[in-house]
Formats: C-alpha cells, sequence, structure tokens
C-alpha cells in the first residue's frame, strides 16, 4: 500500500479503515499536536477525515458552522449550561484548531478535551486569555479570531 499522505482526499478517508491502529496514530500525530482523551477508532478516524478535508479544501464557513452548531444544540441529548446573558456562547469540538496571523506570526490555538485553549505549550481557560496572550492587550476571544461578527477589541478597534 503506498504512503497514505500521498494519495488524494478520497483514496486518504477510504483508506483509513484498513490502517492498522499504529499507522492511524501516526496519522494522527501528524495532524493534530496532542492525542485525543478518548481513543476510540472511529472517532479518531472521524476527526482524521474532517481535518484531511479541511485541508485540502479549506474549513466550513462561519455561518455554516454556526448553523450546524445551533441545530446540533437544539437536538443533542446532552444539554449544556445556559449562557450569562452576554451573549451565545461558542462551543468547539476538541482537537479543533483555530489559526491567527499577528504581527507577521502565525499562531495555532488548539481545543483541549476539557474545553481549554492550547498555544505555545501553554493552557487557557478561554478565548480572551489566549488572544490576550497573543497581543499583549485585552480582546474578545471569539472576535479575535474570526467567530464572532468581525475582529477587534471589546471597543471595537482591530489591527
Amino acid at each position: 500500500m503506498p504512503d497514505i499522505k500521498s494519495m488524494g482526499v478520497s483514496a486518504q478517508i477510504a483508506a483509513m479503515p484498513t490502517l492498522p491502529i499504529k499507522e492511524l496514530w501516526a496519522l494522527w500525530d501528524a495532524h493534530f499536536p496532542r492525542r485525543p482523551e478518548h481513543t476510540n477508532r472511529n472517532y479518531v478516524q472521524a476527526r482524521l477525515a474532517y481535518r484531511i478535508q479541511e485541508l485540502a479544501y479549506g474549513a466550513l464557513p462561519s455561518g455554516v458552522r454556526n448553523h450546524l452548531a445551533a441545530c446540533g444544540a437544539k437536538h443533542s441529548k446532552i444539554k449544556t449550561p445556559e449562557r450569562n446573558g452576554r451573549g451565545s456562547e461558542i462551543h468547539l469540538m476538541p482537537g479543533s484548531t483555530l489559526v491567527r496571523e499577528w504581527d507577521d506570526r502565525e499562531y495555532r490555538v488548539t481545543v483541549t478535551a476539557a474545553g481549554q485553549y492550547e498555544i505555545d505549550g501553554q493552557t487557557f481557560k478561554s478565548l480572551s486569555a489566549a488572544a490576550r496572550y497573543i497581543t499583549g492587550t485585552q480582546w474578545s476571544g471569539p472576535r479575535f479570531f474570526g467567530l464572532k461578527g468581525g475582529q477587534g477589541r471589546d471597543s471595537g478597534g482591530g489591527r
């Protein structure tokens, strides 16, 4: 079997169920900074398939992502606590990576299994704390990472 990374997107995804688990983990390690807490093969394959497609075709537009999240929240049997009235909370899947360029440097923030945000080996409890780490100033994390209307500080500024 040829190297899976040299195959097309569809062939890579189709080959995953036949891969030995050791090779599946090698593929995971090439795409994500840390292994998931739950090591269910179906979960690993699904996350890898999404990531491979995301790299090849780009991420879902934020409007589609928000619509899918709303549908999932509406129909899910797992209920999350309501937001404290300051707007809708943004939920990201563990393993998701947010990319932001700032001062000519690309930053990659990964959502951990615990729902925290890791960047440069440091973990933060909120996206706003991660944005503050990157910029040195107070920002709305969801806005800074493009998850909410426009990019900018809480007061409306931006870079």
